[in-house]
């Protein structure tokens, strides 16, 4: 897979992150997909498959009235591509002993995407 098509899938998935389309982003990923999102080196979040990726991101979409993530720089490998991110997000909802509803989230992190023959295989978010 080129570079360009890997921008495409890294563009498209993005895009259906930011507009909570999770069909979308699951038109871009691999049936085997791997997630793993890490704060610090501690991972907080996994999933393997379409369907768990599916189950965690209806979950996690319901935390946020808003999201972006927009691509600050994008690198490209033989079999990837790391990002580096810009996030923010609005609290759709409580967090127990954290942010209220309504708080702003900023973060700035990174993204190493991992391709399979077509399609995104692995995503790897660090923060």
């Amino acid at each position: 897979m080129d570079d360009s098509a890997k921008r495409d899938l890294i563009e498209r998935y993005i895009a259906a992150y930011n507009h909570f389309d999770i069909d979308s982003m699951l038109a871009v990923l691999d049936p085997d997909i791997i997630f793993e999102n890490y704060s610090g080196d501690e991972l907080t979040t996994s999933a393997s498959g379409s369907d768990e990726f599916r189950q965690l991101a209806e979950h996690a979409k319901g935390f946020f009235s808003e999201r972006v993530q927009r691509v600050t720089s994008l690198t490209f490998s033989q079999d990837g591509a790391t990002a580096e991110i810009d996030y923010h997000g609005r609290l759709a909802q409580d967090i127990p002993g954290g942010p209220k509803a309504g708080s702003l989230i900023e973060l700035n992190g990174v993204s190493e995407f991992t391709f399979g023959s077509e399609r995104i295989s692995k995503i790897v978010d660090r923060s």
